[in-house]
């Protein structure tokens, strides 16, 4: 049987509104034992505008000794969204990962012609229950000639033995 991202999908995403304070996105996150939220804007009617992940605030609020207090979501979130859909199959979820260098993929089902946030899947989640698509994702870079983000290789590995 060939798994998709629904399958394995979280269904509980969390949200922060773009104009909240990095302060309080990050004690949600730690409250919540959560790696990123997506970012929603009031204007644009709650529509996911971007991501924003420990990464993110590390690099562009922590490094650079940034105020938390102060410091808008927006200006710190990961843009443009990069999204899956509940259907598409795993090792296509790898592909997009690997295409766009990221480990977090928000799943959106776009049926009726609208976009309906559903889910959230990670490179991690990924890897705990296929493996072997790891590796697939370690032939890619290496195929490429590329050098993996430490992020991801953190991932490949803890996964491949």
């Amino acid at each position: 049987m060939l798994l998709t991202v629904g399958d394995i999908m979280v269904k509980k995403v969390f949200t922060v509104d773009a104009d909240e304070s990095i302060r309080h996105a990050a004690d949600l996150m730690s409250r919540q034992c959560i790696g990123c939220l997506l970012v929603t804007e009031k204007e644009a009617e709650g529509d996911i505008a971007g991501i924003l992940t420990e990464s993110d605030i590390l690099a562009r609020v922590v490094a650079v000794g940034a105020n938390s207090g102060e410091t808008r979501v927006r200006v710190v979130m990961s843009r443009p969204l990069v999204t899956a859909s509940p259907e598409l199959p795993l090792e296509d979820a790898v592909r997009l990962m690997f295409v766009h260098k990221v480990k977090k993929l928000p799943v959106v089902d776009r049926e009726g012609g609208s976009e309906q946030l559903v889910g959230l899947v990670t490179l991690t989640d990924i890897a705990g229950v296929q493996p072997a698509l790891i590796a697939t994702l370690k032939e890619l870079y290496e195929k490429m000639g590329e050098v993996p983000p430490r992020r991801i290789k953190k991932v490949m590995n803890y996964y491949i033995v």
